[in-house]
């Protein structure tokens, strides 16, 4: 599996009774989990968020033991100052993840897709967090031993409201509201300042197209990221027209705002398009590797016209504010 690629699967499964860290289990009559003693920092009032499921969580305080399976909501806790006891596929994560520095004793869970059981069940965590492309079942599995909290993976077309608020469920399961108020007006001012800087520019309400693209061994998957994705909506909110709008039958997914296509459909983009893009020196880079002899592909007008830009690598496509500033940070270095 590419680690690009995204698995859109909803969670399914009610959520169960948690177990306590001393190995008892305490039901509410409302169906929400309620952890036991041992989950939380301890001391304090009790928590309580509502996941993605429309489940209550309920820690005994704000979590110190944490973990997280998937990039975004690493990123989220390290953010906030809270570096997580496990994430999934740390590896990865240092791959394409540059905004955040994770602790060098950080323990790998294993994938994202499938988190090893096992290995949560040794951390004694006050809790993890997941998102919903997670299977229901791994969920009502894991559910058994930690207290599991489910957060959006993504909302299409309000993807950077979608993001805060995950972050802000985060900050209140580990009592970090100060730092995630922090984070807002941080990522408040970079956007502020690159929209500046763009108006300014030569690449005033220029039509960009933004991409990644991965090589088949049978052909090149191109794969746009649309108004309705996050990238996307940081695009549009710095007035850029998205290139990909003008596709017709180019249809974004309803969580990523992701969609698929080819090298023969670039050639239905606008004439004037930038195309920028994200690859990984871990991977192939098809625009350079793969397509540099491909006919299709040297005859489109803004690769004839050196209008592609490939952005810097280690720049989280679906990560938080910080690899959103990043992503910012590297729009105002194309533009400049």
């Amino acid at each position: 599996m590419k680690s690009t690629r995204l698995s859109i699967l909803a969670a399914t499964a009610l959520l169960a009774t948690t177990l306590a860290a001393c190995g008892t289990t305490e039901s509410s009559d409302d169906g929400s989990s309620t952890s036991g003693s041992g989950a939380g920092g301890g001391g304090g009032e009790k928590i309580t968020v509502t996941d993605a499921r429309g489940k209550k969580v309920t820690l005994d305080g704000p979590a110190e033991r944490v973990g997280a399976t998937e990039w975004n909501a690493a990123e989220y806790l390290v953010s906030l100052g809270v570096q997580p006891v496990g994430v999934s596929d740390v590896k990865g994560f240092t791959t394409w993840d540059s905004a955040v520095t994770l602790d060098a004793d950080v323990t790998d869970l294993g994938t994202r897709g499938e988190p090893s059981i096992d290995q949560l069940a040794s951390l004694d965590l006050d809790v993890l967090f997941v998102t919903d492309s997670l299977t229901g079942d791994a969920v009502e599995q894991i559910e058994k031993t930690i207290p599991v909290v489910v957060l959006p993976g993504g909302k299409a077309g309000e993807q950077i409201t979608q993001m805060f608020d995950n972050i802000d469920t985060v900050a209140k399961v580990t009592g970090t509201e100060d730092e995630a108020a922090t984070l807002r007006t941080e990522f408040d001012a970079a956007l502020d300042e690159t929209k500046k800087t763009v108006a300014d520019s030569d690449f005033a309400g220029a039509t960009v197209a933004f991409s990644d693209a991965y090589d088949t061994g049978d052909a090149v998957s191109v794969r746009p990221y649309t108004a309705t994705s996050q990238l996307g909506t940081l695009l549009g909110e710095l007035g850029f027209t998205n290139a990909w709008d003008s596709i017709d039958g180019l249809e974004p997914d309803k969580a990523y705002g992701l969609a698929q296509t080819d090298v023969e459909g670039l050639t239905k983009l606008p004439a004037d398009t930038k195309y920028w893009y994200i690859a990984n020196e871990s991977e192939t880079d098809p625009y350079v590797d793969t397509l540099k002899d491909n006919a299709v592909w040297t005859s489109l007008p803004f690769v004839a016209d050196d209008g592609v830009v490939r952005f810097p690598d280690s720049i989280w496509m679906f990560g938080g504010p910080k690899s959103m500033e990043q992503f910012l940070d590297a729009v105002s270095a194309t533009v400049s």
